[in-house]
């Protein structure tokens, strides 16, 4: 998540061949899923917003296709994803002492 605002755009170009200026937001995680940014622009310049959850990871939706590297998804979707909230129930793993 080493990537500024003019990198991000240009995955964004390259990768998604979508334009960074359409207002649209654009969402990256990190290897881990502990890390998030986003990249947008507000019509007077760019915007990211970097966050970092303290515990757990971002849940993100799965591929539709196999092979698929980007997914639109709607706005309620991207804030319970934003918010760190886990999408499936997880069941706990037994503990051993």
């Amino acid at each position: 998540m080493r990537f500024g605002a003019e990198r991000l755009g240009g995955l964004v170009r390259e990768k998604m061949q979508a334009e960074p200026r359409s207002r649209a937001l654009f969402v990256f995680v990190g290897k881990r899923g502990h890390t998030m940014k986003v990249l947008t622009w507000d019509g007077t310049g760019t915007i990211v917003i970097h966050k970092k959850l303290d515990a757990g990871q971002f849940e993100l939706p799965r591929a539709t296709a196999p092979g698929e590297l980007h997914l639109r998804i709607s706005d309620a979707m991207f804030d319970v994803i934003h918010k760190g909230v886990a999408l499936t129930p997880r069941t706990p793993r037994p503990r051993y002492h």
